[in-house]
């Protein structure tokens, strides 16, 4: 395929500057191996007591640990190949994607799956992905050898397999996300969403204390920063949320959030002027 543009040929897909930084680091082996089970709860529910004391010696894991920043995960995946991949046992990591000069991110922390992201099958667009640790974070490496271990017991692969298909809905919960129109509401989604999983319930707040940038919440809301920064604002303002984005507090519920931007946005509307509401 060829585009032409100002009367010059280019052939093959459209690409854009490579975006400048540092080297990304590659995850430190350790001397530690895990138990598996001791360093994952859910995975250990799959078996009873008994069960638990035969797997446990069977299901351990080398460790791997980067510190904070870009981490390149693509030898350790060639050795995870044919195995499950790498699980994240402690840590929180950002799966940046970009397209032209769009980026998407996704969050994953303790009992995620990694694995190697798979190659565009589009020839006519540019993809590239990048991991970063925004703590630092430990991954168990999960091998062929690993598989061969615990292969009397089908009940770890298959949950860990499973990982992969709930990282696949996260993934959809988030589409559906930032399908919303309106910034607030796709913010406010997002808080909540990610609120289930990393918040802690206080007295008169849900406290959401994660390493977030206006940046970084602009790639997980499909905004720009500027954007994202004027809207978090209106939240505070309308007292829907409070602190900085590092550490916000998320007051009332979801429902109330929601039903108050929705008033919100309908008094704004009904004292809109005539010119106003033709210009909108």
């Amino acid at each position: 395929m060829s585009l032409r543009d100002g009367g010059s040929i280019q052939r093959g897909p459209p690409r854009w500057p490579a975006r400048p930084g540092l080297v990304p680091r590659r995850p430190e082996p350790s001397a530690l191996y895990t138990y598996l089970l001791d360093a994952d709860d859910e995975l250990a529910e799959e078996f009873d007591i008994r069960g638990r004391v035969a797997v446990r010696q069977l299901a351990t894991a080398r460790v791997l640990q980067v510190g904070v920043g870009d981490c390149d995960l693509s030898s350790w995946f060639d050795i995870a190949s044919q195995g499950p991949g790498l699980l994240i046992l402690d840590g929180l990591i950002a799966f940046e994607t970009r397209t032209g000069d769009r980026v998407a991110t996704e969050l994953l922390g303790s009992g995620d799956l990694l694995q190697a992201p798979t190659l565009p099958t589009d020839d006519l667009l540019e993809r590239s992905c990048r991991w970063r640790a925004l703590r630092p974070t430990r991954f168990a490496l999960l091998d062929e050898d690993f598989v061969d271990r615990v292969r009397p017991f089908p009940q770890v692969v298959r949950a860990l397999v499973s990982r992969a298909c709930r990282r696949t809905a996260e993934l959809d919960v988030l589409r559906a996300i930032t399908s919303q129109p309106r910034l607030e509401v796709r913010l406010v989604l997002l808080l909540w969403h990610l609120a289930a999983r990393w918040g802690k319930v206080e007295r008169a707040s849900v406290r959401l204390c994660l390493p977030l940038t206006h940046r970084l919440l602009g790639q997980l809301v499909a905004a720009e920063r500027p954007s994202v920064s004027h809207a978090l604002k209106r939240l505070a303002h309308a007292g829907l949320i409070s602190g900085s984005a590092d550490d916000l507090h998320l007051h009332g519920t979801l429902e109330y959030q929601l039903e108050s931007l929705l008033e919100r946005h309908a008094a704004l509307a009904a004292s809109a002027t005539p010119s106003d509401q033709r210009a909108g």
